[in-house]
């Protein structure tokens, strides 16, 4: 009866132990940095749009690095839950056409949630271009 008891004790421990969930493993062996700062690369939308995205690991700034698009009427830089922008955070003003920029993130910006950075045309309701952050 011991032995059985043992067993089954032994089989638990070890199915327990046989997780795909180790998170707290997955955290001791990164040094608790489990995750990149998410980057994107632009695509066109209704204008040529090009460069790369990417947001600092404090989820503080957005880098845009030979970002380059077209002049619009009114251009704005949102953080978008999908690319029509119905639901977005507004960074501002588009800073230049061509170059490399940076904008601030507002503090409790939940970049999961907002992982289109999209060039949006304010006038005409349409994406210039998009990155989707991963």
């Amino acid at each position: 009866m011991k032995r059985i008891f043992y067993v089954l004790l032994l089989l638990t421990v070890m199915v327990a132990c046989d997780s795909d969930d180790n998170d707290m493993g997955d955290l001791i062996n990164s040094g608790g940095n489990t995750m990149e700062a998410p980057k994107g690369v632009f695509v066109s939308d209704a204008h040529p749009t090009s460069g790369t995205a990417t947001v600092n690991e404090a989820i503080t700034n957005l880098a845009l690095k030979d970002f380059k698009t077209d002049d619009g009427p009114l251009l704005l830089l949102y953080l978008s839950t999908e690319v029509d922008s119905q639901e977005y955070v507004d960074l501002g003003e588009l800073k230049g056409l061509d170059g490399d920029y940076n904008y601030a993130i507002p503090a409790g910006t939940d970049i999961e949630k907002y992982k289109y950075v999209v060039v949006w045309c304010v006038d005409f309701s349409v994406s210039f271009g998009h990155a989707e952050l991963k």
